[in-house]
């Protein structure tokens, strides 16, 4: 069970580390969104996005569902919590409140409905 939970840590984290996801991750604590809404703000290819959304797919973040002809996209709610009591392990960290991480990433992330500058 151990092994299984390491693993599962290690997908979550691996997932978390990516810039791009964070930002996904960030759009969709918002409501859910069409694959082609969330691959909107970014400079990428809609196939690149696809990967960026499978691998949180696959650490359980999020779920994608068809809708007729439209794929979309949900956060998981309680995706963060084996992290969540991961860390409480440590005693240094607080239980995760999606309030809160909501707030950081809206602080930390650029609002997607800037347009980029394009100074350095």
């Amino acid at each position: 069970m151990t092994f299984i939970m390491s693993n599962s840590l290690d997908t979550t984290f691996s997932a978390l580390a990516d810039p791009t996801r964070r930002q996904i991750l960030a759009m969709l604590l918002e409501d859910d969104m069409a694959v082609t809404d969330v691959a909107y703000p970014f400079d990428m290819s809609l196939a690149a996005i696809s990967k960026h959304l499978i691998v949180l797919t696959a650490a359980g973040l999020i779920t994608q569902e068809k809708r007729g002809r439209v794929k979309w996209c949900k956060l998981d709610p309680d995706a963060l919590r084996a992290a969540s009591v991961w860390m409480q392990g440590f005693g240094q960290f607080e239980p995760v409140n999606l309030d809160a991480f909501e707030r950081f990433l809206k602080a930390e992330l650029p609002d997607r409905d800037e347009t980029p500058s394009s100074d350095p």
